[in-house]
């Protein structure tokens, strides 16, 4: 199987969360459009999310924030969005990264996205395999040697023996046929001639 080094599953996801960046945005700035909330899973240890250590230590891994009624101060930004949240009727802000975000739901219109999120370790893990597939890569690109002497051609004076042993055939017009005969054998056929045999 090749390998897509392009990596078109990631700038379709990016593409995506261009989708959830867009609709946070319009958001901001319009508030909820008729019946229309939001559901955002993220990775809570993911680089550039920041929230209290109180939800840090209750949702080590990922959680899910829903922005309906009670939400306040959303700012969008080209990375990440900031938005305030009551948790237990405790106030917190999150900060979260796009990068970070695992999941998007709209359940109004039943529209929903999913997300791989590729942490550090992923990363590291993927550069190493690439640091292994390159020098076999390199292995098989190599160009082989060529040899020290190439074939000899063959020479023109035995290429025009060997046309001259095939019995060649001309068609030529019937006032012309004998005049056409040379004196190195060649068979000549007139076209009535030809036409006679048919």
């Amino acid at each position: 199987m090749t390998t897509d080094h392009i990596r078109y599953d990631l700038l379709a996801q990016d593409a995506l969360r261009g989708v959830v960046r867009r609709v946070l945005t319009d958001a901001a700035r319009e508030g909820l459009p008729g019946e229309h909330h939001f559901y955002i899973s993220f990775k809570t240890r993911h680089p550039g999310v920041k929230l209290s250590s109180r939800l840090a230590e209750k949702y080590p891994d990922e959680i899910t924030i829903v922005l309906q009624h009670q939400f306040w101060d959303l700012n969008v930004g080209e990375n990440g969005f900031e938005v305030g949240l009551s948790f237990g009727n405790h106030p917190e802000k999150l900060v979260v990264a796009y990068e970070a975000v695992t999941g998007f739901f709209d359940p109004s219109v039943q529209f929903g996205l999913k997300f791989e999120v590729i942490t550090p370790e992923m990363e590291a893990a993927e550069a190493e395999a690439a640091a292994k597939v390159t020098p076999a890569l390199t292995e098989l690109t190599e160009v082989a040697p060529l040899p020290e002497k190439a074939p000899a051609a063959k020479p023109a004076a035995k290429a025009r023996e060997t046309a001259k042993a095939e019995p060649q055939l001309k068609v030529v017009a019937p006032a012309k046929a004998e005049e056409a005969a040379t004196e190195e054998g060649e068979k000549v056929v007139s076209l009535d001639t030809f036409r006679k045999k048919k």
